[in-house]
């Protein structure tokens, strides 16, 4: 997520950092670097315009320049303005008193509506919601069969009729079915267009008359950096949405569509899609996104993912069994499957603080993990909780019951008995608590 902007910016910031004293040309030539970094990310021009006036105002000052840490005060400021510029704190869904709220998705097609659709229930239902989802498209082909099929995957009812049928008269039973399920959130998925036009329009501002939506979110793409603006804007003239959900963020190495919508449209950013899984929403803070923009990386974000796929019973077993030296192959794999619940590594990995060539050197391939899974899910649970006695034989089944190389399965135990040396060691030193276990 916004690689190559994450990367020059922090060349700017070490060449700012390792000058002790910094003049107010020193300031402006790294502004103006900073201008051309994010003009090429496809930042709306008048907000970059905006943005660098605004830094420059406060980081030429006699308080910064003449502080022992000019470069750092400088990059402060930066990071103080990226925030105010994505919209200060996180958008907030306004829920409705009396049950259900309508949460009207809109957009072109092809920018996610369908799939932001489950995966706004899916993330809501989390938050003690009780979701149902709406077709409304009738003109896209097999559009109502998508969202059935997510719903039923994910075990979340969707009311839908004929192509035939009109939107409006669908989005008003879907209500009512809503009401008598005793749902609490109804999502409706409107109809897209490749382009913006007057009868998509109309369609949708007699929607928004009859239903009286409690929240309108725009979904953006944001791949498209300034088109997705632009989109923005166009919906806004005719239809007052409350804020925008940017799509496939994970594929955006730029940034243009994330730093440019809430200073074009005063909208803000409510969520960010990051995978193709339907748990693969997140809520947008402007001060983390900052955060990750800078090089400086996302560890509330980070923390919170943890708390959510941790298992605190077998976190707790496990702690146990490393006091008394008895860590197994079972442990290993339950701790390897609690981490893959937090998403992708990659994403993952780039939450955490430094520099992005550091991060890259670090990265793992899925695959690994999933060839390790492999392996120990084709032993015995005896061999699992006593891998000493996995012999030639025994390695030679393993390797043809997971698909991998003996090479494979020899080279996952020699790792395994470096861990089970370790813990032996910080054991006998006192020193459990300082064993890095992946939570």
């Amino acid at each position: 997520m916004f690689d190559s902007l994450t990367a020059r910016l922090e060349g700017i910031f070490k060449r700012l950092r390792g000058r002790g004293k910094l003049s107010e040309s020193d300031v402006r030539e790294a502004l103006r670097e900073i201008r051309r970094v994010l003009l090429e990310a496809d930042v709306n021009y008048k907000v970059v315009k905006g943005f660098i006036a605004r830094v420059e105002q406060r980081a030429v000052g006699e308080t910064v320049l003449k502080s022992f840490t000019p470069g750092q005060q400088v990059i402060k400021i930066v990071y103080d303005e990226l925030t105010h510029l994505m919209g200060d704190s996180p958008g907030q869904i306004t829920f409705s008193h009396l049950p259900p709220t309508v949460v009207m998705l809109v957009g072109l097609q092809g920018s996610g509506k369908t799939t932001t659709a489950a995966k706004l229930a899916t993330f809501l239902r989390s938050k003690g919601r009780n979701p149902m989802m709406a077709a409304v498209d009738v003109r896209r082909p097999a559009a109502a069969e998508q969202l059935q099929v997510l719903g039923r995957s994910l075990n979340i009812p969707v009311y839908s009729e004929t192509a035939e049928a009109d939107p409006v008269e669908i989005c008003l039973h879907a209500l009512s079915e809503a009401k008598q399920r005793g749902c609490d959130l109804l999502i409706l998925d409107t109809a897209g267009r490749l382009h913006i036009d007057e009868e998509l329009m109309d369609e949708l501002v007699r929607i928004k008359q009859r239903l009286q939506p409690q929240e309108i979110l725009l979904v953006a793409d944001g791949m498209t950096g300034q088109d997705a603006v632009n989109v923005a804007r166009a919906f806004l003239q005719r239809l007052d949405f409350d804020g925008v959900v940017l799509t496939k963020l994970d594929g955006d190495a730029r940034g243009g569509a994330a730093l440019s919508i809430k200073a074009v449209t005063g909208k803000p950013i409510k969520f960010v899609g990051v995978g193709e899984k339907c748990h693969d929403l997140e809520v947008f803070h402007p001060d983390r996104m900052a955060s990750r923009i800078l090089g400086m990386g996302d560890i509330a974000s980070l923390v919170e993912k943890a708390q959510q796929a941790i298992d605190l019973e077998k976190t707790e077993q496990l702690e146990k069994r490393l006091k008394k030296e008895r860590l197994t192959l079972e442990d290993f794999l339950n701790q390897l499957q609690q981490l893959k619940k937090m998403g992708p590594l990659e994403h993952l990995l780039g939450m955490i603080p430094g520099p992005r060539k550091l991060i890259k050197n670090l990265q793992v391939d899925e695959n690994d993990i999933i060839r390790i899974e492999a392996i120990i899910n084709s032993m015995t649970r005896h061999e699992r909780r006593n891998p000493h006695i996995i012999d030639g034989s025994r390695r030679r089944r393993i390797a043809k019951g997971s698909g991998t190389t003996v090479q494979e399965v020899n080279s996952l135990l020699k790792q395994f008995q470096m861990m089970q040396k370790m813990v032996k060691s910080m054991t006998k030193a006192g020193g459990m608590n300082k064993i890095p276990l992946p939570f």
